[in-house]
């Protein structure tokens, strides 16, 4: 065994990703009207997209599998030894199979082909060159160029397999721009987690609504009722309305502190002293946004009204946190 000290370390992996980054230049190169013509089959899919491969390039096309399957194209992997024992089932007319071997010679895959043909099913390829049976056989055989493999033995996938996920980063990416596919559809198929919080969680999701008792004030109160109505509330704040239920002013504890400082009289009409003009947003607005204008105006607060200016909830930025919108 060769030991290598630090510096050797770092020159070997430099050297490394040095030689893959020169697999994606070649690949670069490698692009021209096969590329859109298998946007256009993909795009045009009525059913999945079926990606296959063995081994490394197996690993690969799950990746790519995945990537299509959360940008807005149907798309699963399909092992190519397990569907020669059955699972070819999975595939049926209307789907596009797309097949990653890096020699084009990948025997499991080969032996699809007869059925593949005979289901008249789009074949699109990735491989290094267009010289193996599979490409031969493809409608459209995408190529990644002759790369040298960044393993010293010039043996383990290495550059080859990580110009096969960039191109198939590149139909993906080719695909939502197609699509006009929104970060709101993003969202639909990442529901768990925190990006399916930040992206499909709303105001009204969250708020404090007339369903539930609201710390709502009129406007002929003074302070020390508003104060009873606040405290009871447990939302930090009250809301102040006129004899048509529209809100005229809010206010806050944080207003509460600054106005006994000044030796406010317990006495005095709220109306004298509430914030007007309260900042208010709308219930379809995401939760993160609702948010961020709280950050933005410094305040822990948001009103949600109607289109008469009517009171429809409250949230408030611990309703955001503790549910983890961020």
């Amino acid at each position: 065994m060769t030991l290598l000290n630090d510096d050797q370390f770092l020159k070997t992996a430099i050297a490394a990703i040095r030689t893959e980054k020169s697999a994606l230049d070649l690949l670069i190169q490698q692009l021209d009207e096969r590329f859109a013509r298998a946007c256009q089959v993909l795009l045009n899919c009525q059913g999945r997209v079926v990606v296959t491969g063995m081994g490394k390039s197996g690993l690969i096309g799950r990746k790519i599998a995945a990537t299509f399957a959360s940008t807005g194209t149907p798309a699963f992997f399909m092992h190519p030894g397990e569907a020669g024992h059955g699972d070819l089932g999975m595939l049926v007319r209307g789907d596009v199979l797309l097949a990653i071997s890096n020699s084009g010679e990948s025997d499991e895959i080969k032996t699809l082909l007869p059925v593949v043909k005979r289901l008249e099913i789009p074949l699109i390829s990735i491989s290094r060159d267009k010289r193996g049976m599979l490409p031969k056989s493809a409608d459209i055989a995408l190529t990644l160029g002759q790369s040298e493999e960044a393993c010293p033995l010039g043996l383990a996938p290495t550059s080859s397999t990580t110009a096969t996920l960039a191109l198939g980063d590149a139909l993906a990416v080719a695909l939502v721009h197609a699509r006009g596919f929104t970060s709101e559809d993003f969202a639909l198929s990442h529901p768990a987690g925190a990006l399916g919080r930040q992206l499909l969680t709303r105001v009204e999701d969250l708020m404090h609504a007339k369903s539930e008792p609201l710390p709502i004030t009129d406007s002929s109160a003074l302070l020390n009722e508003a104060l009873f109505t606040m405290t009871s509330g447990r939302l930090g704040m009250t809301v102040i309305v006129d004899g048509d239920q529209k809100v005229v002013g809010v206010f806050t504890d944080g207003d509460l502190r600054r106005k006994l400082e000044q030796g406010i009289d317990l006495s005095v009409p709220i109306v004298d002293i509430m914030t007007q003009c309260p900042q208010s947003i709308s219930k379809a607005m995401r939760a993160s946004d609702a948010l961020s204008v709280m950050n933005e105006k410094c305040i822990n607060q948001l009103l949600i009204l109607d289109e008469n200016n009517a009171l429809e909830g409250i949230i408030t930025v611990h309703d955001l946190l503790q549910a983890g919108v961020k």
